[in-house]
Order: C-alpha cells, then structure tokens, then sequence
C-alpha cells in the first residue's frame, strides 16, 4: 500500500514549493498571489530506507524497489471555505481522499510574499482551516442524518455520525470517537475532522534550527508530538544541489534530516504504518502494512492470490538476515522461522510466502 498525504493552508504559506522540493519537481506553481493552485498536483516520492540496499547486497538483486508515499498539494483554502469563499469546496473535496493532512503553517515574516491576513499569527491560521473542515463536516453530516437519506447509512455509520454531530454541536473533542470505533469504520466515514494531522511550520532560513517566536507560540498550544520546524526553501535550495553536496550542505546549515524524511517518518507514525521486505536475486522490496497486520494481509499486499492461497511465511526479522548475510544462513542458523496466517508482521521482517494458486 501507498500512503497519501495532502498539503494544505491559507494561500501564500509556501505548500507548492514545500509539494515541488518533497517531489524534486516543478509541477506545482508558486506565485506570490492567492490560489495559484487551483487543480491538486500529485507526485509519487519513493520512500528511502537504508535497510533496502543492506539486503539487495546480500542478495545479489537484480532490482531495488522502495515504497512509495503520494503527496498532494491541495489549493489555499481561506475563511468561509466550507460556503464557497475562495475555491473553497472543490478544494475541501480534495481533502476527503487523503490519508493524512499536512497543515502548513506561515511561521515567517516577508514583504515579498503576500499574506491574506494582516499579520503573521500561526495559531489563528490553523484555526481557521479546522473551523473550514469541521463546517464541511457538520454540512456532510447533517445530510447524511436526513430522514430519507438515513436508510443509505449502516448502523455503525450512523452511530459515528451522531457522535461526531455531538463533538461539533458542544465543542468536544474528535479523539472520543478514536476510543470508541473502529478505525476502518472512521475511515469511511470521510469526515475530515477525523484525518491524521502533521503540523508543519514553515519558517525561514535563519530559523530553521531552533525555529523563531511564532514556532514557540505554535508548539506551546500544540505540542510536538505532530509538529515539525520546516523551511520550504531550504528544502528546494537542497533538492537542487549536486547528490554528492547534499551532505555537506546540510551538515554547514546544521541539518540532521531533510523535510521528506521527517515528513515521512511521521506519516508512519500517525499512520500506524510499518514496513516488511521481501530479498531474492531477481529484487529487494518494500512493502508498507498496517501495524498489526497479519502474514496473509501482508502478503495480500503482493498479490491477492497469495492472500488467499496463503500457507505459510518464511520470516527472518532483518537484523538476523544481515548478521547471518542472507537466507541460507538464516535458516542453517535457526534464525528462519515458518509462521502461519495468525502471525503478526513486525516492521523489518524479512519474509518468502509459501502459498496455493
């Protein structure tokens, strides 16, 4: 599975050029004027993993093959959205079919760059993008709740939708509906309020390290835990320098890790995504599950056939196929296990799938 995530934010907060450095394009333009953007642009960004050129060594493959994570940068939405004001629920329709929302937050000051608030104020701005999503909601919901629309909505659907009216109407939280549906049922639900957020601030080139006052202001009414201290520049600035500058680059500005991989590191956890392989001669593979999926789920993600024919896996977890260097020995050492269809797939497995066609 691939996972997507969408950028949003009011205009002018830097999503095209954050969207043009995560996918090392040029797709989406970036002007200084409000819905530049219109259509979403998308662009598929494989995932990096070390892990990957580990075992294709060892394996001798042929073919290395990443995962791959979708971002989507979606058009600034403004005050009023969920009525129309702006490009509004065209643009709230495109949210609807992501896993995740990156909320881009303006944490700089710029003469050059227009912002369609009079001041620089991150908190108010992420404010005003929920409140649009949560009217969207509300509007969604209260159509789906009408009498001759009710008997379209299955039980379990209509319990979360009276439970998420319930939120809207006294201001409560999203999360109660976490604690009390299952996941796969939220999730087709298609409420927004309910999406996995990650919170970026975008900031300029000085302040990219320890960020500046607004970033303070921002983390200390929403935390870390989601939040993560980007500048969009710089990470166009690094995608356009020489692969082998990179490093030098990074390490002179004081950067750990570009924006792509913390982005996506964490998309997985909020996701709740984990990572198995699959290593041979012919390819070395990722592929993205659930945590908690089970062997024929994740092998399911290969084929369906090898779902539902599904046997049992090979499994080698991944430090014991590179200390052992490959299948052979994993299992001349005992450490290849056959697991069968109740195993749960830990991240970095390393598995072959025994199945019947």
């Amino acid at each position: 599975m691939s996972f997507k995530c969408g950028i949003v934010g009011l205009p002018n907060v830097g999503k095209s050029t954050l969207f043009n450095a995560l996918t090392n394009s040029n797709k989406a333009q970036a002007a200084n004027f409000p819905f530049c953007t219109i259509d979403p642009n998308v662009g598929i960004v494989s995932v990096p993993d070390i892990r990957l050129k580990n075992l294709a060594e060892i394996s001798k493959s042929k073919k290395v093959i990443n995962t791959t994570i979708s971002f989507v940068d979606i058009a600034g939405l403004v005050k009023g959205a969920s009525k129309g004001e702006g490009l509004g629920n065209k643009f709230l329709s495109h949210i609807r079919e992501v896993d995740a929302i990156i909320h881009m937050i303006r944490c700089f000051d710029s003469d050059d760059i227009q912002n369609v608030n009079p001041n620089v104020d991150p908190v108010r701005d992420l404010e005003i993008i929920e409140t649009e999503m949560m009217l969207a909601d509300l509007e969604s919901i209260q159509k789906r709740l009408e009498k001759n629309n009710k008997k379209n909505v299955d039980e379990e659907q209509l319990k979360i939708l009276q439970v998420a009216l319930d939120c809207i109407n006294n201001d409560k939280d999203f999360s109660v509906l976490k604690n009390d549906f299952d996941k796969k049922q939220l999730n087709q639900s298609g409420l927004l309020s309910l999406k996995p957020k990650i919170f970026v601030c975008n900031v300029d080139e000085n302040s990219v390290q320890n960020g500046n006052n607004y970033t303070k202001v921002f983390i200390n009414k929403f935390g870390t835990e989601n939040t993560l201290i980007v500048s969009a520049d710089i990470e166009n600035q690094i995608n356009e320098i020489d692969p082998n500058e990179k490093k030098n680059y990074m390490e002179m500005i004081g950067l750990k890790e570009t924006g792509l991989d913390m982005l996506i590191q964490k998309g997985y956890k909020i996701l709740e995504l984990d990572t198995y392989f699959t290593s041979g001669p012919e390819e070395t593979r990722a592929w993205t599950i659930q945590k908690n999926c089970t062997a024929p789920k994740a092998a399911g993600e290969i084929h369906t056939d090898f779902e539902k024919g599904f046997i049992r896996a090979e499994t080698v977890s991944y430090e014991d196929f590179i200390s052992n260097d490959g299948w052979v020995n994993s299992k001349t050492n005992g450490k290849m296990r056959l697991e069968g269809k109740d195993y749960i797939v830990k991240d970095g497995d390393v598995l072959n799938f025994r199945f019947n066609t």
